[in-house]
């Protein structure tokens, strides 16, 4: 049972009471049963005029949430529409109250809803006007007198969004051809023309209208600036490279050359002209001295002659090199002639520079080479013996890399030359070639030289009985001792008749009765010793050193000896 039904039965209950407390003093008075009825008659009247007045306010109360909620439900169907959402539905089993009040709750939502969406999209309006009148731009498509949906609104603002970022790109870019074009101006030492010209350097960069076209004029204008000052860094640069070559080939002095300094460095109009007075006057001089100017292109042709390994053939088919006419003509003629030699160098450059590489290395092995036979290079200190052997190694591996890549080089040269690559008028491969065999040539020469020498003073030996001492401080260790050199001379003095047979008879006693002076073939390798004397000490050998000049017809190298016995 419902609290409202209980307090019901309890208003029944006390209006039952109530008259029964009427009735009980209405008979303990004695009032007639007709006056009874009469009051009861007005307590009937008043609680019914009563119990009517309060249904009629709740009766009034009913009808007014009827037509709130019939109005509420009017105004949510227009909102739903303008705002392009879902009806609103309504729930079942909702009293009149709760009904109200959902639907006034959703109407006061959807009302603030279409106030935002209708300042936002005034907002956005406003900022799309701005950008277009930047950029010089179509507005928005939009009904600005509709309620926008929320895509509607998504898609304003990535519209603008984007827009947004063209003009920061736009004006970004604006910004940076405008600082171009201001430091083209100047550097030409022009001043803007047209009007557009001076919108972009006089005008506030916020003034500029940052449309597509006008994009495209400026990117046109920096271009044709850019053209303008190329161009003339090509002149300037021409006419430095030219004032360079006749400052060189002219000489003149380094006073007058710090005078156009200022002008060497940058390239405008007046640098220009500076420049183009120079190159006239040095262009009359030139004139006045137009033989030393062409023999200064000589030496420089010569010089590319050697670095392009021009043959003599070569060399003679540019017969004005050899001439004494020094007219224009002929200056013009060897200037021609420097600049396809410098041409030709730069473009095979790399080739040549392997050539000088293998011409350099070829250079340095043969002067190892020949240092490898010369014997005093044993007295060398520091290890310069130990580098330069392995200086020749590393060349001896080297070199047969180089040729090799240097064989690859040429052949793709030929190929697209549809010629010879010729060094000194001769193929390269071919003259690598022909400097190994002259290589191996001189070897073999040598060795026979040597044999020869050898064989000479062997016979000389032979002869005379006299062997060349060398000063090496190997040879003391084969030297005997000074008791033993003393029986030498003993013995070498007791005949005087043959120096041949003396010496035999000499060291033939001498050897069978010591071992020790019959040196073996490394003798020049390993120190003979003294059986008995094995802890000899380096000063007694140095004062065994004082006993050499009593061996000079006696003593003889390891060699001598073993031809001797022989």
């Amino acid at each position: 049972m419902r609290r409202s039904e209980v307090h019901a039965a309890e208003s029944v209950a006390c209006l039952n009471r109530a008259l029964n407390q009427l009735k009980d003093i209405w008979e303990e008075i004695g009032i007639p049963e007709d006056q009874r009825l009469q009051r009861t008659d007005v307590v009937k009247k008043h609680i019914k005029g009563l119990l009517d007045m309060m249904i009629a306010e709740e009766d009034s109360l009913r009808k007014r949430l009827m037509s709130s909620i019939e109005s509420c439900r009017k105004e949510l169907d227009v909102l739903c529409t303008e705002l392009q959402l879902s009806p609103f539905e309504e729930d079942e089993g909702r009293t009149m109250l709760q009904l109200e009040k959902d639907i006034r709750s959703r109407l006061e939502v959807m009302m603030k809803q279409k106030s935002q969406r209708v300042k936002e999209l005034k907002t956005l309006y406003k900022q799309d006007r701005e950008l277009c009148d930047i950029m010089c731009s179509v507005p928005f498509c939009i009904d600005l007198d509709s309620v926008p949906s929320l895509e509607q609104l998504d898609s304003y603002h990535s519209y603008l969004n984007d827009l947004t970022k063209e003009k920061d790109r736009r004006h970004g870019e604006f910004v940076g051809i405008r600082r171009q074009i201001i430091l083209c101006m100047e550097e030409l030492d022009q001043l803007p023309d047209t009007s557009f010209e001076r919108d972009v350097v006089c005008e506030d960069e916020e003034a500029f209208c940052l449309s597509s076209d006008n994009i495209t004029a400026l990117q046109l204008l920096l271009g044709q600036l850019e053209d303008r000052k190329t161009e003339n860094e090509l002149v300037c640069s021409s006419y430095r490279t030219k004032i360079q070559e006749l400052w060189e080939r002219l000489q003149v002095p380094q006073e007058e050359r710090d005078g156009m300094s200022d002008h060497m460095g940058q390239s405008r109009k007046k640098n220009m002209d500076a420049l183009q007075a120079e190159c006239r006057r040095l262009e009359q001089l030139k004139i006045k001295n137009m033989r030393n100017v062409i023999e200064d292109i000589r030496a420089e042709v010569a010089l590319f002659w050697e670095r392009c390994y021009y043959s003599l053939e070569q060399r003679q088919a540019f017969t004005p090199y050899y001439g004494d006419d020094y007219t224009e003509e002929m200056l013009n003629l060897h200037q021609e002639e420097l600049l396809s030699l410098k041409k030709h160098y730069e473009d095979h450059r790399e080739l040549f520079e392997g050539v000088t590489r293998w011409q350099d290395s070829w250079t340095l092995f043969l002067q190892l080479e020949k240092k490898a036979t010369d014997p005093s290079r044993f007295n060398n200190r520091g290890g310069n013996l130990l580098k330069e052997e392995k200086q020749r190694a590393d060349l001896q591996k080297s070199l047969p890399k180089l040729e090799k890549s240097l064989k690859t080089q040429i052949n793709l040269w030929e190929e697209e030359q549809y010629r010879e690559f010729l060094v000194n008028g001769q193929r390269f491969l071919q003259y690598v070639q022909e400097q190994w065999e002259l290589l191996r040539l001189e070897k073999e020469r040598e060795k026979n030289e040597r044999q020869l020498k050898k064989n000479q003073q062997i016979e000389q030996d032979l002869l005379y009985g006299t062997a060349q001492r060398t000063p090496s401080k190997r040879r003391l260790a084969e030297t005997p001792t000074p008791g033993k050199a003393r029986k030498l001379n003993a013995t070498s003095s007791m005949s005087s008749s043959t120096p041949n047979s003396t010496l035999r008879s000499a060291f033939g006693g001498t050897m069978c009765q010591s071992p020790v002076l019959r040196p073996p073939m490394s003798a020049s390798k390993i120190p003979l010793r003294t059986p008995g004397r094995v802890g000899r000490t380096p000063r007694t050998v140095e004062r065994n050193k004082e006993n050499i000049s009593h061996l000079n017809g006696t003593a003889l190298s390891a060699r001598s000896l073993k031809s001797f016995q022989i």
